[in-house]
């Protein structure tokens, strides 16, 4: 097979409708085609139980998605999951960045990069007010007594970067007041 080259010297969102459907999830940061491995069970299911948490107390006019692109100027990021505001286009490319009020990284192997550093700068840089991030794997400047997953919650500051809210373990139930009030414990998100 044949990669799609882009129409310019940088990748954009609409240059992803050019590409197959191979199972690989392709991304658009910063103008570079970032292309990702399937993710592993333990990912998945993180993403399954922390919509099902979500949904459960979700304004009527919010929603949570997972796997779909938020439309970021010409990049299109693919938040692991992510709460929107108002209705959406449902046959539509991806989401505004506009109506996200909540975009969710779960840390692979593969994204640790994307995910921890180059995710949430444009996502800050894009006004999105809250940024959460689970970490599901051994990491560096992990605590002593800390049990996996560990989730780092941030709100956007008046300065327009991320400010770290919260941080909490498995065995740790956290109230999160934003995009709305929700409380879990990160460590009933993964199976025993």
């Amino acid at each position: 097979m044949v990669m799609p080259v882009p129409h310019s010297a940088e990748w954009t969102a609409a240059d992803l409708d050019q590409l197959p459907d191979d199972g690989l999830r392709y991304e658009v940061l910063n103008g570079q085609l970032v292309v990702n491995a399937a993710p592993k069970p333990k990912h998945q299911w993180l993403i399954k139980r922390l919509t099902q948490v979500l949904d459960a107390c979700v304004p009527a006019d919010q929603l949570v998605l997972d796997g779909v692109g938020v439309l970021i100027g010409d990049d299109e990021p693919i938040p692991d999951l992510m709460v929107v505001t108002g209705s959406i286009d449902w046959n539509g490319r991806g989401v505004p960045v506009g109506q996200v009020a909540l975009a969710v990284e779960v840390v692979s192997k593969s994204t640790t990069l994307q995910d921890r550093l180059v995710k949430p700068v444009l996502y800050a840089q894009a006004g999105i007010p809250t940024y959460w991030r689970f970490e599901i794997n051994p990491f560096k400047g992990c605590l002593a007594g800390e049990e996996l997953p560990v989730l780092f919650a941030y709100a956007l500051g008046t300065d327009g970067e991320y400010e770290q809210t919260h941080r909490a373990s498995a065995g740790d139930p956290v109230t999160l007041r934003s995009p709305y009030e929700v409380t879990f414990d990160p460590g009933a998100l993964l199976p025993r």
